[in-house]
C-alpha cells in the first residue's frame, strides 16, 4: 500500500464539500493506493505534466505519484480544476 500526504489546498476542498461527496473521494483515493489496477480506468496521465489525474464522478483528483507516495495535490470538480 502507498502512502497517502495531502496538500493544504487538497483538504480545504474536503472540508468544504459535502461529506458523503468528501468520503466518497478519500475511499477511491484509498482504493488506488491499495491497488492501482482497481481504478485503472479512472486514470489518467495529464499532458504537459507529471501529475495524473483520478476520476470520482464529477470530481477530478490530481496526484503527484512518486515512488510508494501518493500526493494529493488538487481536489476540484471537473470544469475548473484544469490550468
Amino acid at each position: 500500500m502507498k502512502t497517502i500526504t495531502y496538500r493544504k489546498n487538497a483538504l480545504k476542498v474536503l472540508q468544504r464539500i459535502p461529506r458523503p461527496e468528501s468520503q466518497r473521494i478519500q475511499s477511491k483515493i484509498k482504493a488506488y493506493a491499495e491497488d492501482p489496477a482497481s481504478q485503472l480506468n479512472n486514470v489518467k496521465a495529464l499532458k504537459g505534466s507529471d501529475y495524473i489525474r483520478l476520476r470520482v464522478g464529477d470530481w477530478r483528483v490530481i496526484i503527484d505519484e512518486h515512488g510508494d507516495v501518493l500526493d494529493i495535490v488538487n481536489i476540484g470538480a471537473r470544469g475548473g480544476i484544469y490550468p
